[in-house]
């Protein structure tokens, strides 16, 4: 009788399939333009993500086994395989987690869950629509998505947990699964609809300049306006529908968080404390840009308060693996991104994509480039390293065909954000959502593909003909 389970022993199978996979890449002749180093940290790099699609194993087993393999194998030394591990962003994420648990513990996230149950509750669509509603609110003051993610975080996951819906029972999709999804969504629209709502926008925006396009705030903001308009009211119902919670409608849920609020009585002090926090670092956060503060140095500060004040302690420190699982996947595929991009390999595919379009009239250049630019950006663990890395290649072959360069510019740069969701690493800002345990990385993919699609090709079509008329 076998010890194996028979989904354990189709693990098995896939992850034999992983590796004659892996191994086939590996020893198949270089592309010529490549170095064998490159192609063989593609091959390493394309399995580990393929590992995590067929649920093959985990993005935990699937990262480690990748960065194992490119050292011992001599494709990237130790200091590129572990340069990821040093990225004061990725500390960032992992201290956003740490002061989520600090804002449920307090009960600050359960008030402002019940507040937010009581006003907007009826239905679980309704509270996707105010979560999304409250990020493009506050997105144009927060250049980086990254630490809006970590704002938005706890206010979902106290929903979620006071709506009944937690990991350890194994209730995640009655309510927490659905808005971790919408809000990740959320940050892709966010961030695209305006120039300063991402660190990568007004970079973009300047390397544009070098083409002679000027972007403005403004531009930027009317171009966005139409098609993310279209998609906030999109996008939660696609999810609605293709990723439903177990709950979808609660009428009584208003008078239930109520009745809980009066149950709970006046704001409490670990309450104030945890708000002034909060709300401490969000303005930090916010001036970080004038004043010359470091994003995560404040989110440190901000922790170290907590534990001062006893809301964060060490023994909820030892309770938080996610974190520490989290730390260690996403440094390495950032790593190995970044090695892809340095050793040619993305340049590479920008120019046999360039070669491919070149001859054909300017809007199918102009569509071809741009569904490019969104399928290449699987290969990317950051959007503002895609956009280094292909933005002025895109731009130059779009012109030289015709491609009227504002458009070209403006739907590269809004396809710089809107295609993030794409997987679980596509950008820092997904990955305490991907963390967080209320999503596993194959739903990410799946769902986060459809939203990417949904995304594409409205920017391609309302989105152009907006532009076409406003340029």
């Amino acid at each position: 009788m076998s010890h194996h389970p028979s989904q354990t022993i189709k693990q098995h199978y896939l992850q034999l399939f992983i590796f004659a996979f892996g191994t086939l890449i590996w020893f198949s002749p270089v592309p010529s333009g490549l170095e064998p180093q490159a192609w063989h940290l593609f091959a390493i790099f394309i399995s580990s993500i393929l590992a995590v699609i067929i649920k093959a194993m985990p993005i935990f087993t699937s990262s480690i086994l990748a960065l194992s393999v490119s050292v011992l194998t001599g494709t990237l030394t130790t200091d590129q395989a572990y340069s990821g591990f040093s990225e004061e962003f990725i500390l960032l994420i992992i201290v956003a987690f740490l002061i989520a648990r600090g804002v449920i513990k307090s009960g600050l996230g359960k008030r402002i869950a019940f507040l937010i149950i009581k006003r907007f509750g009826k239905s679980s669509l309704g509270l996707a629509y105010s979560i999304i509603a409250a990020d493009m609110f506050i997105s144009p003051a927060f250049p980086s998505n990254t630490a809006r993610s970590g704002v938005l975080y706890p206010i979902v996951n106290a929903l979620a947990v006071d709506s009944g819906s937690k990991i350890a029972d194994g209730t995640r999709k009655k309510l927490g699964s659905f808005l971790m999804m919408s809000s990740m969504a959320g940050l892709t629209l966010s961030s695209t609809l305006w120039l300063t709502a991402m660190a990568a926008n007004p970079a973009g925006a300047k390397m544009a300049g070098d083409f002679g396009v000027e972007i403005t705030y403004a531009s930027w903001a009317l171009g966005a306006s139409l098609p993310v308009l279209i998609l906030f009211f999109l996008v939660p119902w696609v999810i609605f529908k293709i990723y439903p919670p177990e709950i979808k409608e609660t009428p009584e849920a208003p008078a239930i968080a109520q009745e809980a609020l009066d149950h709970m009585g006046p704001v409490h002090k670990n309450e104030f404390i945890m708000a002034a926090t909060f709300f401490g670092m969000v303005f930090l956060w916010v001036m970080s840009g004038s004043w010359g503060l470091d994003k995560t140095a404040v989110a440190f500060l901000g922790l170290g308060v907590l534990m001062v004040t006893n809301i964060f302690t060490l023994d909820d420190m030892r309770s938080e693996g996610n974190a520490l699982s989290t730390l260690v996947w996403f440094s390495i595929l950032f790593s190995m991104s970044v090695y892809l991009d340095k050793l040619g390999f993305m340049g590479w595919v920008g120019m046999h994509i360039s070669d491919i379009v070149v001859g054909f009239s300017w809007p199918v250049v102009y569509v071809g480039l741009t569904i490019s630019y969104v399928l290449i950006h699987y290969f990317f663990v950051s959007q503002t390293a895609q956009m280094l890395a292909l933005f002025s290649v895109f731009l130059s072959v779009a012109i030289t065909a015709g491609v009227p360069p504002e458009l070209m510019a403006l739907m590269l740069l809004f396809a710089t954000n809107f295609n993030a969701i794409i997987t679980p690493q596509g950008s820092s800002a997904n990955v305490i959502y991907a963390g967080s345990g209320y999503l596993e990385p194959g739903e990410i993919y799946k769902v986060g593909g459809i939203i990417t699609l949904i995304n594409t090709l409205v920017f391609l079509t309302v989105g152009t003909a907006w532009l076409l008329l406003i340029l």
